[in-house]
């Protein structure tokens, strides 16, 4: 389950607020995203939907193999992310806070592992766990010619 090492996704502006995300496994499905009206047109999720789904994917994957290693039942988990927009103190849009809900079927329920994976798999979630200690984003602005026009400290 661990991916170790770095990787790297590629975005492309289509028009309006839409764009397209191209991920680094070539069998990987594109994604559109977009904005919300007044912005754009919700013809895809947005980053704060992405950052969600990223969030109750890998809880529920975490759990998923701690539980059931290479065997996973289907259809044993059903999950839900909900999400609160708060404004800050500048009155800027943020997110102020993730409820992630995982409703397990009953093969994982009686599985033997489940009391001890329930104890282990938040902490095996790259994504909840990264959000929830902070992490440090490196921010670099460039010209088509690939000057510097901003580089955040």
């Amino acid at each position: 389950m661990s991916e170790e090492g770095r990787f790297t996704i590629r975005m492309e502006h289509l028009q309006d607020y839409e764009f397209k995300v191209k991920f680094d496994w070539e069998q990987a499905a594109e994604v559109l995203m977009d904005e919300p009206p007044p912005l754009g047109g919700k013809a895809g999720p947005n980053a704060a939907r992405m950052l969600a789904a990223a969030a109750a994917n890998c809880l529920s994957a975490s759990l998923l193999y701690c539980v059931s290693k290479e065997d996973v039942p289907a259809g044993s988990v059903r999950t839900e992310a909900t999400v609160s927009l708060v404004r800050n103190e500048q009155k800027r849009l943020r997110i102020g806070a993730m409820e992630v809900r995982l409703q397990v079927g009953g093969e994982l329920t009686e599985s033997a592992r489940m009391k001890r994976c329930l104890d282990l798999f938040e902490d095996f979630c790259v994504v909840s766990a990264s959000i929830r200690a902070g992490i440090p984003i490196a921010v670099e602005v460039v010209d088509p010619a690939g000057a510097v026009l901003h580089r955040s400290e």
